[in-house]
């Protein structure tokens, strides 16, 4: 059963993965925190670090340790475990999506010249999607078992926190262990065991493609107390082996899996009294209708997007097809307890500098939260691989709303529910925008309100 303050939000039946309880969870804000436990997490390991990979980029190094990913997994390699890497391989139509590990000549070059041993697979998507999951997994199957899912990526740009800011993204990951962890294992066997380079020339490192790994087949071992429910965007025919995980059902996977979306659509049609969001992207109408719905309601929603769309986004705006896509978010912002909203910083030369909001997450009634790697597009929540894990945790929902809050707004809002942290948002948000029209710099917090009408423009 979920704790009372979530019983509303009902979880997905008919996916990969059940409702599993006895879970420990740790929500990791931003680069720099997170890549330091995963770091550490990987360091500790006694058995595998098995790792999906989307972007890459070879000016990443690992915060405080000033090592590469190849560093901290040859050095685990040489320490005997099993390292495992499956690395999105690019088509033509997605080639431009940002710097990958795509298994070119050169990236073989590269590793033939460091002597890397750990095992690598390649994966294409069809078409335009991208395999985009995020996730490490330590100790797949052990009692040491941890992983982490989330949205960022391996680039320098991910790295920084609020202390650092000058070319910060926001972002976050979730750590995970108990038996939820074995639903992200059974993920990496099937991405693994059907990776589509897998019998090319170029295909793989460090192994013959015929190199499969077993499924899970136990749960493991309650850590903790969180109801959690891992859920997945997998497009159709894309793997067909459905063996079921440990203690779950066989799921037609052939078909393709839209778990999240369905969560997301779930949690929005339930919500009573609060809705804060940090997104990539602005919600489709599949996922804006029913936060209309909500705000009819009166629930008090907040929604953190980057303040500086990206290109496609603007150029979208421009489309006329796209246009009931804008007219949408233009209704949201019509509402007066929604708030449209981005954050920015003071620079090294004291001047306000946006914030890339790249976080995948959203809170409902503080009882209620969802972690991963999808945003709220169509291609994410349709075609992409990706995963997230929502949970069923009011104390732990409760306190990174507040972690987040106070970040954004410099505020300490443990003292206030929901509602009013929301409202609280809504006003320092509109005080900043008014701010940053004025060319004011001295803020309270990051947050400043953007107008839901002209975004993109």
């Amino acid at each position: 059963m979920t704790p009372d303050r979530a019983r509303h939000i009902s979880f997905v039946d008919g996916g990969s993965y059940p409702l599993r309880g006895g879970n420990l969870l740790r929500p990791l804000i931003d680069g720099t925190p997170a890549f330091r436990r995963i770091a550490g997490a990987v360091e500790q390991a006694r058995r595998s670090v098995w790792l999906t990979v989307t972007f890459y980029a070879h000016d990443f190094a690992i915060p405080d340790r000033g090592v590469s990913l190849f560093d901290l997994l040859d050095r685990a390699t040489e320490r005997g475990l099993d390292v495992r890497v499956i690395f999105w391989r690019p088509n033509t139509e997605s080639s431009g999506y940002g710097r990958t590990f795509a298994g070119s000549a050169a990236d073989h070059d590269f590793l033939r010249e460091r002597a890397s041993r750990f095992r690598i697979r390649w994966d294409r998507a069809r078409g335009p999607y991208c395999h985009h999951q995020k996730i490490w997994l330590v100790d797949a199957g052990r009692p040491s078992e941890v992983a982490f899912v989330g949205g960022i990526n391996l680039t320098a740009m991910a790295l920084g926190s609020p202390g650092h800011r000058d070319g910060w993204r926001h972002d976050a990951h979730l750590e995970l262990a108990g038996p939820s962890s074995s639903d992200v294992h059974h993920n990496f066997v099937q991405r693994w065991n059907e990776a589509s380079e897998r019998s090319s020339d170029d295909g793989t490192w460090g192994h013959t493609g015929g190199d499969e790994l077993p499924f899970p087949t136990r749960v493991s071992e309650p850590r903790g107390s969180s109801l959690v429910q891992v859920q997945r965007t997998i497009d159709r025919d894309r793997y067909r082996d459905n063996t079921p995980t440990p203690a779950g059902a066989a799921y037609d996977i052939a078909s393709g899996e839209q778990t999240i979306l369905e969560q997301y659509c779930r949690a929005i049609e339930t919500a009573r009294s609060s809705i804060y969001i940090e997104n990539q992207a602005i919600p489709i109408p599949e996922i804006a209708t029913p936060i209309e719905r909500a705000l009819v309601r009166g629930v008090a929603v907040v929604m953190l997007v980057p303040a500086e769309p990206e290109e496609h986004v603007q150029a979208a705006r421009r489309n006329p097809a796209r246009k009931p896509h804008f007219d949408a978010l233009a209704r949201l912002g019509s509402h007066p307890n929604f708030t449209l909203a981005g954050i920015a910083s003071l620079n090294s030369v004291g001047k306000r500098q946006n914030i890339y909001v790249h976080g995948k997450l959203m809170l409902v009634d503080d009882g209620w939260a969802t972690i991963g790697s999808c945003n709220l597009h169509a291609y994410s929540l349709q075609g992409h691989s990706e995963l997230n894990a929502s949970f069923w945790d009011p104390s732990l929902v409760r306190a990174l709303r507040c972690e987040l809050l106070a970040e954004h707004l410099d505020i300490d809002c443990s003292g206030v529910d929901g509602p009013a942290a929301l409202a609280l948002y809504q006003r320092v948000a509109r005080d900043n925008g008014q701010k940053q029209a004025s060319g004011e710099r001295d803020w309270q917090g990051l947050a400043f309100a953007l107008d839901a009408a002209t975004y993109g423009e």
